[in-house]
């Protein structure tokens, strides 16, 4: 568990450090959550790659490396639909403005291929000359991705800065369950591992094919907590040519902060915002009672302390069971994660600001977007719907009993679950409802959206792409 003792070290780290699960709709099925699991083995990978498919290696350009202040006040604004731009309800309404389908960046794979500092590839782009700590400018027709391999999905977003955010133009989710089994075994088994390989060979076809120059490919819980996770990461590079980096705790909250702080209420004096994962959840509280002007990524300035359970929907519904969940097995599961939340050192102080001032949650995770959807009364998950709604507390605690109520088979009838998800959502309710439980909050704002918008702004960001004086005007190509 880590306190407001750990909470100075993230607060700082999140106006340096470089560096997104459950919920966030790309190409979601009408079950909303992802397009199958299907395996693949790594031989018929090799195969695919030798009948002529684009090849390149992918290395991170900077992990954890600086990014400086350039976003702070930017109050950025980020969009899933391909080819539109979707301004942040937070910020203006949720107005979508149509927007030609960006073209792609035709460089090749190679010309990207190297470590942090520019080393191992076959050639390198060229790159701005610039002061000494000033950002690095990006041309602007430069395309930035987002790769997020958790313990239940791999998740991947392409996308081309804007004026204030970003347009995405490509995106890919799966679901692969990575993390099937760890907690017993401690160990990815050879048929998740495959799953996993297979949706990466998509996401590095993705990034040859748009010519992706600037990116940042991270693992999760699952790759953390298994043994042989590392031995993973190497076996990706090998046969997909990715080099995925296993993040800590602390950086996958303060990326959660990152791709979610646009949905910040201007008037709220503090946030509970959680990350309901597969394998791990994250709790962060920002204390925003002195935040002035601030918004956007700069809130993640405002960091008082966070905390990473070992507990997610996966390895929660395989302790406790999540097909045929009665009132006793929902108990049990909440108490589990109960027994965590009670060493969240500043827990006490959270719950007097609650009661004190303008709090409220964000929650990012398949969890809160089943639960908007369903609250909806949606036919088929619509994003657009349900990225930046409210939900009442007694909204909330009223889908809960829903979905308890729904058996195993109703479930996967319904369109915002599906049968990829139908014994996952109850373990997701139990440790939302720990949460509420725990700290109540009279509003919860849903975001479908997390790590991967935290990495593409944390990336551009660096790049200083929202601090120049002049941008080329949109449609038109910058100058390389």
């Amino acid at each position: 568990m880590q306190g407001a003792s750990d909470a100075a070290n993230l607060a700082a780290a999140s106006g340096v450090g470089l560096a997104a699960r459950e919920g966030s709709g790309d190409t979601r099925t009408a079950a909303g959550h992802g397009d199958g699991t299907g395996g693949a083995s790594a031989s018929r990978g090799r195969r695919r790659r030798a009948r002529g498919r684009p090849s390149g290696h992918f290395r991170n350009d900077a992990p954890d490396g600086a990014v400086g202040k350039a976003a702070e006040g930017a109050g950025l604004h980020t969009g899933h639909a391909h080819g539109s731009v979707v301004r942040g309800p937070g910020d203006g309404g949720s107005a979508t403005e149509p927007a030609a389908r960006g073209h792609a960046d035709r460089r090749t794979a190679s010309a990207v291929a190297g470590d942090a500092n520019g080393r191992g590839g076959e050639r390198q782009p060229q790159r701005e000359a610039r002061a000494p700590g000033a950002p690095a400018r990006a041309p602007d027709n430069q395309l930035y991705a987002a790769l997020d391999l958790g313990t239940n999905n791999c998740r991947l977003l392409i996308a081309r800065p804007e004026e204030r955010g970003f347009k995405v133009v490509d995106a890919f989710s799966r679901i692969v369950r990575l993390g099937e089994g760890v907690g017993a075994s401690g160990l990815l088994s050879d048929a998740a591992m495959d799953r996993a390989i297979d949706a990466l060979d998509n996401c590095q076809r993705k990034l040859v094919e748009r010519g992706v120059s600037r990116f940042r490919l991270i693992a999760t819980e699952a790759c953390r907590a298994a043994g042989n996770g590392p031995d993973f990461i190497d076996r990706v590079q090998r046969e997909t040519g990715l080099a995925l980096e296993i993040v800590n705790r602390e950086t996958e909250a303060r990326l959660a902060v990152a791709g979610c702080a646009t949905l910040v209420d201007r008037d709220a004096e503090g946030v509970l915002l959680f990350d309901i994962g597969g394998g791990s959840s994250e709790i962060v509280w920002l204390d925003l009672r002195n935040r002035g002007n601030a918004r956007g990524y700069a809130l993640t300035r405002f960091i008082r302390a966070w905390t990473s359970l070992p507990v997610g929907v996966v390895n929660l519904a395989e302790r406790h069971g999540g097909m045929h969940v009665t009132h006793e097995i929902f108990e049990d599961m909440v108490d589990d994660v109960s027994e965590h939340l009670a060493g969240f050192a500043v827990g006490t102080a959270l719950s007097e600001a609650i009661e004190a001032g303008q709090v409220h949650m964000l929650g990012t995770s398949g969890t809160v977007t089943t639960l908007a959807g369903v609250h909806f009364g949606l036919r088929r998950y619509d994003r657009r719907r349900v990225d930046g709604a409210w939900l009442a507390d007694e909204d909330v605690s009223a889908m809960i009993e829903k979905l308890r109520g729904m058996s195993y088979e109703e479930r996967i009838g319904n369109p915002c679950i599906g049968a990829d998800r139908a014994d996952l959502v109850l373990a997701g309710c139990a440790i939302l409802e720990a949460i509420r439980r725990r700290w109540t909050c009279s509003r919860l704002r849903v975001a479908d959206r997390g790590l991967r918008e935290g990495i593409l702004t944390e990336l551009m960001a660096a790049d200083g792409v929202w601090s120049r004086g002049s941008r080329s005007p949109r449609g038109q190509k910058g100058t390389t």
